[in-house]
C-alpha cells in the first residue's frame, strides 16, 4: 500500500498542470448558440434580495478574474438566479429558458448511468476525476457571447465560456469527452465532467491513464474532488468498487430521516429521490403504489395520508436503510432472471451465480396498468417475463441466462453479510 501511495503521488506530480482547482479551457470545441433569425431575448430584471447582493457581486468579480465573463453591450438580457450550493455558498445561474426556446437543440446522446455502472465490472482499482468547473472549460464562439448577457446590480455582463442552463451545453460537453476518451474506452467511462478510470490490477491502472489526453486538450481536474487508485469511490450518487455498487450513505440517511410528506409536491420530491435508488429495492413499484396513487390528477394538493401510505413509506425506508448491495455484472458469465407478478405490479431481479451465491445485479419493477389488472394469473406472469426481457435487453441479448418465474426474489444483500 505504501508503494502504491508513492506511485500515485508521482502520477500527480507528473500531471501537476492538470490537477488544479482553476478551470483552463480547450481549443478543440466551442459552443455555438444557433437561434431563430431576427429574434432577441430581453427580459425584465428580477430584484435580488438585499442580503444576496454582496455574494452575487463577489461571484461576478471572481468570474471576471477567471475570464469566464466580460462586460457586455449586448441587446440580449436574461435574469439572474442565485442558487445555494451544498457547502453553504451560492452559485450564480442564469435563467436561459427564453433563449433555449428559440435555440436549436443538440441531440447528441447522453450515456445511461446503468450502462456506465455495468461497464465497471470487477474493477479493483478506481480513479475518479472531476473537472474543475467543467462547463467553463469550453469557450463560446464570438457570435454566441452576446446571447448569454445577464444583468446584475453592477452592470451587464456576458459569458466567454459555456454557462450552465443552456440546453445545448450538456451535449456539447459529452461530445467532447467521448471524443477525447475514445481511445481509452476499454477502461474509462465519463458522464459529463465525471470521469472514472478502472482496472483489475494496480500495474495496469498506472498505465491506463487518460490524464495525458485531458492535458493535451487543455482541461484541468479539481484535486480536492479526485481519487487516485482507490478500491472504492463515489460516482454519480453511488459508491462503486470491488465489483459492488451501493447507495450513498448521506442520501440513505436523508431518505431515512425524511418526515411523511403532506403535499403532492412533497410526495413528488420524495419519490424523485427514492426512484434514483429503486434498482436496490425489490418490488419498488408495488411498495410505493399507495404513494404514487396520491399524485392522480383529481387528488387534492393536501394529501390524505392513509395507513397504507404510512406502511409503504416505512417499508421503503426500512429496505433502503438495510444498506443494500448490488454487484457489477460480469458479461463473461451467464445471468439468472427472476420474474414475479403481484396484484399491483410486476417485479424482476437480474442476478449471477458466483461460487454458489446468487448475487443481485439490479431489481426492476413497475405498476400494472388498469387493464392489466384484469389479466388471468398466467397472463400476468407471462407479461412479467416479456416486460423484464425487454427492459433488460442490454444485459440479456446474446448472453446465456436462466429464467425463473413465479418465484420470490432473492433477499437483499446486506454489505455486512459478505
Amino acid at each position: 500500500m505504501e508503494e502504491q501511495h508513492k506511485q500515485a503521488q508521482c502520477l500527480l506530480q507528473a500531471f501537476w498542470r492538470t490537477f488544479t482547482a482553476l478551470p483552463d479551457y480547450t481549443t478543440l470545441v466551442h459552443l455555438s448558440i444557433q437561434t431563430e433569425p431576427g429574434k432577441v431575448i430581453w427580459e425584465t430584471t428580477r430584484p435580488l434580495p438585499y442580503r444576496m447582493r454582496q455574494e452575487v457581486e463577489e461571484e461576478v468579480q471572481a468570474m471576471l478574474a477567471l475570464g469566464v465573463i466580460e462586460p457586455s453591450q449586448s441587446e440580449w438580457r436574461s435574469p439572474v438566479v442565485s442558487v445555494p450550493k451544498p457547502d453553504g455558498t451560492r452559485r450564480i445561474c442564469i435563467d436561459f429558458r427564453q433563449v433555449n426556446a428559440i435555440s436549436r437543440f443538440n441531440a447528441y446522446p447522453m450515456p445511461r448511468v446503468d450502462e456506465l455502472l455495468g461497464r465497471l465490472g470487477e474493477a479493483q482499482f478506481i480513479t475518479t476525476l472531476n473537472l474543475s468547473k467543467g462547463y467553463w472549460q469550453i469557450p463560446l464562439d464570438y457570435t454566441s457571447k452576446e446571447k448569454t448577457a445577464f444583468a446584475t446590480p453592477s452592470g451587464l455582463y456576458q459569458f466567454t465560456r459555456m454557462p450552465f442552463g443552456l440546453h445545448g451545453a450538456p451535449a456539447t460537453f459529452q461530445q467532447l469527452m467521448d471524443r477525447l476518451l475514445r481511445s481509452h474506452q476499454a477502461y474509462v467511462v465519463a458522464y459529463l465532467d465525471d470521469v472514472v478510470i478502472y482496472s483489475h490490477h494496480w500495474e495496469d491502472h498506472l498505465e491506463r491513464t487518460a490524464l495525458r489526453s485531458l492535458q493535451q486538450a487543455g482541461l484541468t481536474a479539481n484535486p480536492k474532488k479526485c481519487c487516485i487508485g482507490w478500491q472504492e469511490a463515489m460516482y454519480l450518487g453511488y459508491i462503486i468498487g470491488k465489483g459492488r455498487v451501493r447507495p450513498l450513505v448521506e442520501k440513505v440517511q436523508a431518505l431515512g430521516a425524511c418526515p411523511p410528506p403532506t403535499t403532492k409536491h412533497q410526495v413528488q420530491q420524495f419519490l424523485g429521490l427514492a426512484g434514483y435508488y429503486q434498482r436496490f429495492i425489490p418490488q419498488f413499484a408495488s411498495i410505493t403504489a399507495p404513494l404514487t396513487g396520491l399524485l392522480t390528477k383529481n387528488s387534492p394538493q393536501r394529501v390524505q395520508w392513509s395507513q397504507n401510505c404510512e406502511d409503504a413509506f416505512q417499508t421503503f425506508q426500512t429496505c433502503l436503510c438495510q444498506q443494500p448491495v448490488l454487484y457489477s455484472p460480469d458479461f463473461d458469465w451467464g445471468f439468472i432472471l427472476h420474474t414475479d407478478a403481484l396484484e399491483v405490479g410486476l417485479g424482476a431481479v437480474l442476478s449471477q451465480d458466483v461460487d454458489g451465491d446468487d448475487n443481485p445485479v439490479l431489481y426492476l419493477s413497475r405498476k400494472l396498468f388498469p387493464h392489466e389488472k384484469n389479466y388471468a394469473v398466467i397472463e400476468t406472469e407471462a407479461l412479467a417475463v416479456k416486460w423484464a426481457c425487454g427492459a433488460l435487453r442490454y444485459y440479456l441479448l446474446g448472453a446465456p441466462f436462466t429464467l425463473v418465474t413465479d418465484h420470490a426474489p432473492p433477499p437483499m444483500v446486506n454489505k455486512n453479510e459478505k
